[in-house]
């Protein structure tokens, strides 16, 4: 979930860094760190967290009678 409490910490998705290409995190509070990197002045930004797709459903298993009346 993007809001949740427990937030695991990562540079990718703090308030301090800011994306330079190629996994890494320009940070204002420690420099250049990767997006793995993780530090005591994290702030969660949800606005730079991408949540994960939904699977497309697989209608192949239905039958024409299942969608008929």
């Amino acid at each position: 979930m993007l809001f949740r409490k427990k937030i695991e910490r990562s540079c990718a998705y703090c308030i301090y860094g800011a994306h330079l290409g190629d996994g890494m995190i320009l940070c204002t509070k420690k420099g250049i760190k990767t997006e793995t990197d993780k530090c005591l002045r994290f702030r969660y930004d949800p606005c730079k967290r991408i949540p994960v797709k939904a699977k497309a459903l697989d209608f192949n298993r239905y039958k024409d009678e299942d969608f008929s009346l």
